[in-house]
């Protein structure tokens, strides 16, 4: 059990056998009646997000979310699987726990797969991903100026936007939150 002192910035807590993570925290200083806690936390399971308060002595029971690396093999319509790093075990995964992020899925690409109550709850890509270019329009005559994007196909079938010196066969950073174009990847 945790109490309102333990409560930072991405602590892990349950309440009502839901999973969340503290995103807000901030103490206050209640005079004799002791301390209150305002936090805001977001559900693990559907990403809802929920203002609470805890007061002085409130208990609040953590979370006991497991963590494990995890090899990505290949997608199907409806489902990703992975293969556990250390056990060789496959696992099947909803393609919705990922959403669009399921684009950036590379065969072979390491992943770090959570879970809660034997129930996998989210899919933690690589912050920065290295991806090939399979298709790039060509650059027109007149669309020189440097903030002029153009959209591309990489080797996951995911588009993204690109600035117009990219072409296909480059390799280059993708960031895996909201599948921007970080930079050319270093060769």
């Amino acid at each position: 059990m945790l109490s309102i002192t333990d409560l930072k910035k991405d602590t892990l807590i349950q309440l009502d056998g839901q999973p969340y993570r503290v995103v807000e925290y901030g103490q206050k200083q209640m005079g004799r009646g002791g301390s209150i806690v305002n936090t805001k936390l977001k559900n693990l399971i559907d990403g809802s997000v929920l203002q609470k308060t805890f007061k002085g002595n409130d208990k609040i029971e953590d979370a006991e979310v497991n963590n494990q690396k995890a090899q990505f093999l290949y997608a199907d319509n409806t489902e990703l699987h992975f293969m556990d790093e250390a056990t060789y075990e496959q696992v099947a995964i909803s393609r919705d726990l990922l959403g669009r992020q399921a684009d950036l899925l590379k065969e072979g690409q390491s992943v770090n797969l959570q879970s809660f109550n034997d129930r996998f709850i989210n899919v933690d890509l690589p912050l920065k991903i290295t991806l090939g270019v399979i298709d790039a329009p060509e650059v027109t005559k007149g669309d020189t100026q440097s903030t002029v994007m153009k959209t591309i196909k990489l080797e996951t079938g995911a588009e993204i936007q690109a600035p117009i010196f990219i072409k296909t066969n480059d390799k280059i950073v993708v960031d895996s939150r909201d599948f921007s174009y970080v930079e050319r990847a270093k060769e």
